[in-house]
């Protein structure tokens, strides 16, 4: 596995989109934003890209618009429920989803991956512990996102998210990934009946704190799952959510925003 530590900024002066960029190769604009910028306040200070945080919705729509601008177009957002629904997302759902809609799935029960071969078409995954994926295919002109919270993960999204690549023309073995920054295996403690259960399905999971106590490392279970895929280059970006304060953590403070992962073939 590649890694790249993400060196954290100081906060942008004035609204602004802290995106921290990402090679997943010739064409693909790939990224995770940062907490500083934005002109979200209070408890979502920053650049929230969350309709469902109660952060005042038209912050979270500038927010977006700022997203908009560093990606290239607007990024399309599914409405995610810890499960392992994918959509395939088109040019018309990007026109009906934009920064200023509703999130994608948002009245059909939810999704936690979505996949586009159009060009100039982005996605994003919205994140505040979970790790967010980014996938691309350049040689097949796929992209896709995945939010791999716990529940995700052990049930099967990143397995559901190849699949539906794959049905795009997509190839495993030439699919690059980055995982964004999510709580780590040093702070992600979990009750001992958790883990075990959870390392049942998924043994590379197992972690323990930094202070001894059993812990789930879920970024160490999406980088086993690709790899049993046969993905060919994966690359970590960023730290701890829960250590780094330049970024939304849940676990660590309840009401918050969410950062986000955004992916897009070039046209």
């Amino acid at each position: 596995m590649d890694t790249a530590a993400a060196v954290a900024p100081g906060p942008a002066p004035g609204p602004g989109c802290d995106l921290v960029r990402v090679d997943l190769g010739p064409g693909v604009v790939a990224g995770f934003t940062r907490r500083p910028g934005g002109v979200s306040t209070g408890a979502w200070s920053g650049l929230d890209l969350g309709l469902h945080v109660d952060d005042d919705p038209e912050h979270v729509a500038a927010n977006r618009r700022l997203l908009a601008g560093e990606v290239g177009a607007p990024v399309v957002f599914a409405r995610q429920v810890h499960g392992t629904r994918v959509a395939t997302v088109t040019a018309g759902h990007a026109d009906r989803h934009d920064v200023l809609g509703t999130d994608l799935g948002a009245d059909e029960g939810g999704h936690d991956a979505l996949v586009t071969a159009a060009a100039g078409t982005a996605l994003g995954v919205l994140v505040a512990d979970c790790v967010p994926v980014l996938l691309a295919d350049p040689d097949a002109g796929v992209v896709a996102t995945a939010h791999a919270g716990r529940p995700g993960l052990l049930a099967g999204v990143l397995d559901a998210v190849l699949d539906a690549m794959v049905a795009a023309g997509a190839r495993a073995s030439r699919v690059r990934v980055a995982l964004g920054p999510s709580v780590g295996g040093c702070c992600y403690e979990v009750p001992a009946e958790l883990l075990e259960a959870g390392a049942a399905i998924l043994p590379a999971v197992r972690a323990r704190t930094t202070w001894g106590t059993p812990a789930m490392d879920l970024r160490a279970g999406c980088t086993a799952v690709l790899a049993r895929r046969g993905v060919g280059r994966v690359t970590a970006v960023g730290g701890c959510t829960l250590e780094d304060e330049g970024l939304y953590s849940y676990r660590r403070a309840r009401v918050t925003g969410r950062f986000a992962g955004a992916v897009m073939m070039a046209p």
